[in-house]
C-alpha cells in the first residue's frame, strides 16, 4: 500500500488559522504561519488524494464557524475532503455539502439526537463517518468536553448496520501528544464493527503509521506533519 493513500493529513482550524492541539485542550492550541488553502495545496502538490479538516470552533459552539477557510480549502484541494466539527443538524451539513465537502465527521448528534443522526444517513447515505472519541475508554462528545458512559464499541454497535461510511476512532487521551500509537484500542473495535476505521492520535513518527497498517482502513496524522516528525 502506498502510504500516502493510508495517510490522511489533517488541517485543525481556530479562528481562520492552522493550529494543533494537545488532547483537544482549546487552551494547547499552537498556530502555525501558514493559510489553510496553502496547507491544503501543500498536501495536493505532495501526492496525497484525502485530508482531514476539524472545525474546533464549531466543535465548541455545536454549528460550523470556519466555513470561509473550508472553501478556501475545497477550491485548492482536488482530492477528498472529510470534515468535522459542529455538524448537529441537516441544515449545517446540506451547507457543507453545497461547499463540496464529500464526507461528513459526526459524533455529538449521534449520542444525543439518534433521529436526527438518523435523517443525517437517509439523506447522505455513505458519506456520514461516525465519530468515536475515547478517553479513558469512554466516549466522548462536545468538542471532546462530555464525558458519556459508553464505551467505543456501544457507540458504534448502534449504527453498524446503517448507512454510515465508517469510523473515526479518535484517542483522545493521546492526541496531539507525539507520544506513539497503541494500536490495540482499534484492534478491540474492529472486533465488533463491519464498516472501515480511520484512526487518530498520537502519530509520531513513519513507524506509528506502518504499526497501524493491516489493523486500519487510514491514519489521521497532524502534529507529526507540522512538526517535521514526518517529512512530506
Amino acid at each position: 500500500m502506498n502510504w500516502k493513500d493510508f495517510v490522511i493529513p489533517a488541517v485543525d482550524l481556530k479562528e481562520g488559522k492552522v493550529v494543533r492541539l494537545v488532547r483537544g485542550l482549546m487552551e494547547s492550541a499552537k498556530s502555525y504561519q501558514v493559510s489553510p488553502e496553502d496547507m491544503a495545496s501543500l498536501f495536493q502538490s505532495k501526492g496525497f488524494g484525502k485530508i482531514h479538516v476539524v472545525d474546533l470552533d464549531g466543535a465548541v459552539t455545536g454549528k460550523p464557524v470556519n466555513l470561509e477557510a473550508i472553501k478556501n480549502i475545497r477550491m485548492v484541494f482536488g482530492g477528498r475532503i472529510q470534515v468535522g466539527g459542529g455538524i448537529r443538524d441537516i441544515e449545517r451539513l446540506k451547507m457543507l455539502d453545497d461547499i463540496g465537502v464529500d464526507l461528513f465527521v459526526v459524533g455529538t448528534v449521534a449520542v444525543y439526537d439518534r433521529r436526527t443522526f438518523e435523517k443525517m444517513l437517509e439523506l447522505f447515505p455513505n458519506r456520514v463517518i461516525l465519530s468515536v472519541d475515547s478517553k479513558g475508554g469512554r466516549v466522548t462528545v462536545g468538542g471532546w468536553k462530555e464525558e458519556t458512559s459508553l464505551t467505543p464499541h456501544q457507540m458504534a454497535l448502534q449504527y453498524d448496520h446503517l448507512p454510515i461510511w465508517g469510523y473515526l476512532y479518535t484517542n483522545v487521551d493521546r492526541d496531539g501528544t507525539l507520544e506513539g500509537v497503541d494500536p490495540q484500542p482499534y484492534l478491540s473495535f474492529k472486533k465488533w464493527v463491519k464498516k472501515p476505521v480511520l484512526a487518530s492520535g498520537g502519530v509520531a513518527s513513519i513507524e506509528d503509521v506502518i504499526k497501524l497498517m493491516g489493523v486500519v482502513e487510514g491514519v489521521v496524522v497532524g502534529k507529526a506533519i507540522y512538526e517535521g516528525r514526518i517529512p512530506l
